[in-house]
């Protein structure tokens, strides 16, 4: 028999093997993010304390990009407006209307396989291709939208080229991407359980009844999932108004991607892009925390007090 010395060796070279093993499996993805994530990302750190424009040596100056965004950068300001009113509206609207579409997507309708498919088709799409399309539908000559309401006796606006109607323009394209949550919130609406719907109908609650006091309570975790997800993806908005729109007519669709786009890649200011990009993340971080925090009152989960 061979000495337990000699069975402790084996074991230790075996697991040596496995353990070089896994790291040669995780090693790309390893490599791939401390090259590709992991170091831009300490590197904007660094940056958002420099003014560099590419073609002249970085300099040292502080908290000069954001003292200088926050105290004299009128464009700063006005993309944060211009984003946060899209976050406000277009979120509450994006997922109102997903529910709405996977409620009656629940019930026993006729071709519901092709609905399905209808309404999950734009997610698939490019954000690039869904944009040109959009562009082409919004034309105030040449567009479909103004085509269509022409049939009905109405001038249709200018959309994309008027400053009163580009964001809401831009607004309206957004619930056409409600693919997502809605097949995420029809996943959840074919788990709910019958026996507590068969209950309540016993008690005679109507329809209304049932879906105020039983589905959307069980939905809510779903919800919150469904909101972090959308404001944090609002916030990032940046193909949408930089091919449709470049930020105008006036700015009123100067989002606050698009603007750190131009900073670092139109006026060359890379070290105050990179400040900005550490502001959205500090602003994406602050608004999942508040809503976390403030989830405890409403998102109710099976088999607590939520």
């Amino acid at each position: 028999m061979p000495s337990v010395p000699f069975q402790k060796k084996s074991i230790k070279s075996l697991r040596v093997s496995e353990a070089l093993a896994a790291y040669g499996f995780i090693s790309p993805w390893v490599v791939g993010f401390i090259v590709f994530a992991g170091g831009p990302i300490i590197a904007s750190m660094v940056l958002s304390f420099f003014s560099w424009k590419m073609i002249t040596p970085p300099k040292f100056t502080g908290l000069g990009n954001y003292i200088t965004m926050f105290s004299a950068d009128v464009l700063f300001r006005k993309s944060i407006g211009v984003t946060a009113t899209y976050v406000f509206v277009a979120v509450p609207l994006s997922l109102t209307l997903a529910l709405l579409l996977a409620v009656l997507l629940n019930q026993n309708v006729r071709f519901s396989n092709f609905w399905r498919t209808a309404f999950y088709v734009p997610a698939v799409i490019s954000g690039v291709a869904g944009a040109v399309l959009w562009r082409w539908m919004y034309h105030n000559e040449l567009g479909v939208i103004n085509a269509l309401l022409g049939m009905i006796g109405i001038t249709g606006p200018r959309w994309l080229y008027d400053k009163d109607t580009a964001l809401l323009s831009l607004i309206i394209m957004r619930l056409w991407n409600v693919g997502v949550p809605m097949v995420i919130f029809l996943a959840a609406l074919q788990g709910m359980p019958k026996l507590l719907y068969e209950a309540a109908e016993i008690d005679g609650a109507g329809e209304f009844a049932k879906f105020f006091y039983i589905t959307l309570p069980l939905l809510t975790p779903v919800i919150f999932f469904n909101l972090i997800i959308d404001i944090v993806g609002s916030i990032q908005t940046f193909a949408e108004p930089y091919l449709m729109t470049a930020g105008g007519p006036q700015n009123t669709t100067l989002f606050f991607g698009l603007y750190l786009y131009m900073s670092a890649f139109s006026y060359m200011k890379m070290g105050y892009a990179s400040a900005m990009a550490w502001i959205m993340f500090v602003i994406i971080l602050s608004l999942t925390a508040v809503q976390f925090r403030v989830a405890k009152r409403w998102v109710y989960y099976d088999g607590t007090d939520g």
